[in-house]
């Protein structure tokens, strides 16, 4: 069984930057697509960001393209996204996830696990 556990979230000032992290253990993770998710208050919840099992193929929403970077790290089981130029409307809770369909999905019904969460915020 895959958990997931997120990590660096916090509050941070519009303009600035923050990195989240996702330890992933249990599973076979490396043959795992990962991704990565938000959800805000009275929101549904939106993609983000996507890679796909080595890491050789990535998906971006739209409204974070160009400003968040994915990434992986297979010997440690680890996922990363890193979040430059934050602004107030990325104010939300992240989630971690995984696919055992090991491309980079956007879709969250192809995601079998997931984290906790870990609150991010950005002040205006």
């Amino acid at each position: 069984q895959v958990q997931l556990v997120e990590s660096g979230g916090g509050l941070v000032q519009a303009g600035g930057s923050l990195r989240l992290s996702c330890a992933a253990s249990g599973g076979t993770f490396s043959t795992y697509g990962m991704g990565w998710f938000r959800q805000a208050p009275g929101k549904e919840r939106e993609f983000v960001a996507a890679i796909s099992w080595n890491g050789g193929n990535t998906n971006y929403g739209d409204s974070v393209k160009g400003r968040f970077i994915i990434s992986r790290d297979k010997p440690k089981n680890s996922m990363f996204l890193q979040m430059n130029s934050l602004r107030p409307e990325d104010t939300a809770v992240y989630y971690c996830a995984a696919s055992r369909g090991g491309r980079a999905t956007t879709q969250y019904y192809n995601y079998s696990y997931w984290g906790q969460g870990t609150q991010v915020t950005v002040s205006s």
